[in-house]
């Protein structure tokens, strides 16, 4: 494109460069070729504008506030399905509901959405789509406290053989366990998460949010329960490190997760005046930022804290 011109794919190399870098480190850089990649569509490759927009969604959030970005996703599925891309129709659905648990949308609205897109998914038979947002419906449904049980009769192909599939079984499994604080699990799933890592997509995607968040929040965790203290701080230290690089682009989304994770680390480090500063600053941010799931989240974990240290009334009032 650079040499030669724009053409209908400069889009889709734009965005796809942009999301690459984006995930390598640089976000103000790939945040510039998203939004190029975005104005191009008017101009040239509106056939591949659903692609197009989903890729750049994606790499937005890691920039603009989650929950008003989340919606360019709707725009992705019309443009889609306007050229007839029934397949990135669904991605742009997928991307927006596997994931709007991390902008606090309430739990029974997510049941809903899913719902809608098990009929999509199902009527155009796209078996890896329907796996993956069951997984999330499985534990959705657990966090309402139904009992309905979701039967997912392709996940056991296909976590034996797509990775993508697998890695986000092991990060289902490792969150689920870690709410409800079953350790063993969370360990047992968080150890076979690390093992995915290797194999994973080059672009960098909403799903990340929530990985660095919880992976870092059971490292920390393990950490301070099993004899591999230092291997766990280090793993959850490369979650941390990650979530305040985002915080820079992103303070809105990301600053009371970085924070959450600065309390455990230095819970871990029995430096616990600091922890307690950054159990109130993740608090506080969450809640300016209308994060109200992650504020729940760091209460109960400052909780958690207190009992530790046996500082009952301080326990019980958080």
């Amino acid at each position: 494109s650079l040499s030669k011109g724009m053409s209908p794919m400069s889009p889709i190399g734009f965005v796809y460069f942009g999301s690459f870098i984006s995930k390598r480190g640089d976000l103000s850089s790939g945040y510039r070729y998203v939004k190029l990649a975005l104005s191009l569509l008017d101009k040239v490759g509106k056939e591949s504008a659903g692609e197009v927009i989903s890729i750049a969604t994606q790499v937005k959030i890691f920039v603009e506030p989650i929950q008003a970005a989340l919606e360019y996703h709707n725009d992705g599925y019309t443009a889609s399905m306007v050229a007839g891309d029934v397949f990135n129709a669904l991605l742009n659905i997928l991307f927006k509901n596997s994931c709007v648990h991390v902008a606090g949308v309430k739990l029974q609205t997510m049941r809903e959405e899913y719902e809608k897109f098990f009929r999509l998914a199902k009527e155009n038979n796209h078996s890896i789509f329907l796996v993956q947002i069951k997984q999330v419906q499985r534990d959705v449904l657990r966090l309402i406290g139904s009992d309905e049980e979701v039967t997912i009769p392709e996940e056991e192909t296909l976590v034996a053989s797509n990775n993508s599939v697998l890695k986000t079984f092991h990060f289902r499994k490792a969150y689920i366990s870690f709410v409800f604080r079953s350790y063993d699990d969370a360990k047992e799933h968080v150890s076979k998460f690390y093992d995915c890592l290797e194999h994973a997509w080059a672009n960098l995607m909403l799903s990340h949010i929530s990985h660095a968040l919880y992976i870092g929040l059971i490292s920390y965790w393990v950490a301070r329960k099993s004899r591999d203290t230092k291997y766990w701080i280090a793993r959850g230290n490369e979650f941390k490190l990650t979530l305040k690089r985002w915080a820079e682009s992103c303070q809105w989304t990301f600053e009371n997760k970085w924070y959450l994770l600065e309390a455990e680390e230095s819970f871990s480090h029995n430096d616990y005046e600091v922890a307690k500063l950054f159990y109130k600053q993740a608090i506080s941010s969450a809640k300016l930022h209308k994060f109200v799931h992650e504020e729940a989240l760091a209460y109960e974990l400052a909780a958690y804290f207190y009992l530790e240290l046996g500082e009952m009334e301080q326990s019980i009032e958080y």
